[in-house]
């Protein structure tokens, strides 16, 4: 039996639109992934110990309101903290691409922006899980 990804995507702090979010959750669990999505409005706190619990591989944070230069990092360094580095972050959003480099050196796995093709997240998220 192979190992069935699974994945958390989370709306942080007062971001209201989860379109993509939701989108994105959508076409993991069409390519046969387990997909936590744990809705609007939540603290990082939260987002870590839903994690957790759940046993995820990954958390895809979905971020507009241009506070992903706290909330990626704050993520990360939680999981740590936790316990539970090994569980990888990546995400999307309106990130400028010189924040994007910034928080891959924070080690932040994957950083995509508005209108990546899904197909490409699959990809990428399968091969970074196997």
């Amino acid at each position: 039996m192979t190992h069935k990804i699974r994945l958390l995507i989370a709306k942080p702090g007062l971001d209201g639109h989860d379109r993509g979010a939701k989108i994105v959750a959508r076409a993991l669990r069409n390519a046969g992934m387990e997909v936590i999505y744990t809705g609007l409005h939540q603290t990082v706190e939260a987002i870590v110990e839903a994690a957790i619990q759940e046993d995820v591989d990954m958390i895809g944070l979905s971020v507009l309101s241009g506070a992903h230069m706290t909330v990626f990092p704050k993520v990360k360094k939680l999981l740590e903290e936790r316990g539970a580095g090994h569980i990888k972050v990546m995400g999307g959003g309106i990130i400028p691409e010189d924040d994007m480099e910034s928080l891959k050196g924070e080690g932040i796995d994957r950083l995509f922006g508005p209108g990546t093709d899904t197909a490409k997240i699959v990809e990428y998220i399968q091969a970074a899980v196997a």
